[in-house]
């Protein structure tokens, strides 16, 4: 908020372009009177998702745009054929709810198919660490490889059935566009940057912090194929949204509008 104050102040004549993530939108906006007037002093907003249109007041939704961050992964999907896989991919802290996978194994019976859950992320505290030894100990289908680079952590997208993205509080996962990109699967749980990414209708989510009903997604998904088929469809017609071209002149007239409220 100081910096916007700042600017606005030094140069009122020239546009300000303020964009909100996660903790923005969910957590600081609701309780803090300057974030909103961060909001109030901007010519122009970027939202990752467009279910965050809904969470602004009108005055900030009418100079808000929604910008899906883009991704262009080289690879594509190619799932093994003798084990079903599924990734969870993100730094494990509490925002990720990074556990909520590797519980719902215990609702997911042994199938024709041996069941593999990886865990790539860095452990943001010796609590997290500890917890993701503790279950590796527990669940002998888990295995947390800890931080990889970003063309290993796609690789391993690429190489899964499933992404899974638990998460309690997202501005708009940009793990969902490269999944998206690539063409895996996602179950997300039912939160507003989730829903913002993969829209209402999709048929992947489960309920935040329910084990059981994610249990049960999985589940479905190694059996029953029409179901997973169905993922592939609704994900593969958001695809387009996340492609660079599309993220381009999204800010192109992020900008253009800004410029023309100075005008």
């Amino acid at each position: 908020h100081d910096s916007v104050a700042e600017f606005r102040r030094q140069q009122p004549h020239k546009p300000l372009v303020v964009a909100l993530s996660g903790t923005d939108l969910y957590r600081d906006l609701p309780a803090s009177r300057a974030a909103r007037d961060s909001l109030r002093l901007a010519d122009g907003i970027i939202v990752l998702q467009d279910d965050a249109l809904r969470l602004l007041d009108f005055g900030s939704r009418k100079k808000t745009a929604v910008v899906y961050q883009s991704a262009e992964p080289s690879i594509h999907h190619a799932a093994p054929e003798t084990r079903f896989r599924i990734a969870v991919v993100g730094h494990l802290r509490k925002e990720k709810d990074p556990f909520r996978t590797v519980a719902a194994l215990s609702y997911v019976e042994e199938s024709s198919f041996d069941i593999e859950l990886i865990q790539i992320g860095d452990a943001l505290s010796p609590a997290m660490e500890s917890a993701a030894r503790r279950w590796m100990k527990r669940e002998p289908r888990y295995r947390w490889l800890g931080g990889r680079t970003h063309p290993q952590a796609l690789g391993w997208i690429a190489h899964s059935h499933l992404l899974v993205v638990s998460s309690v509080m997202e501005g708009g996962a940009n793990v969902i566009a490269e999944a998206a990109r690539i063409g895996t699967p996602v179950l997300a749980s039912r939160v507003s940057g989730n829903v913002g990414m993969l829209g209402r209708g999709y048929p992947g989510y489960f309920a935040l912090f329910d084990e059981q009903e994610l249990g049960r997604l999985i589940a479905r998904s190694i059996e029953d194929k029409k179901h997973y088929r169905s993922l592939q469809r609704a994900l593969a017609a958001r695809r387009r949204l996340f492609a660079p071209s599309a993220e381009r002149a999204a800010l192109a007239r992020v900008l253009h509008e800004a410029l023309g409220r100075k005008a």
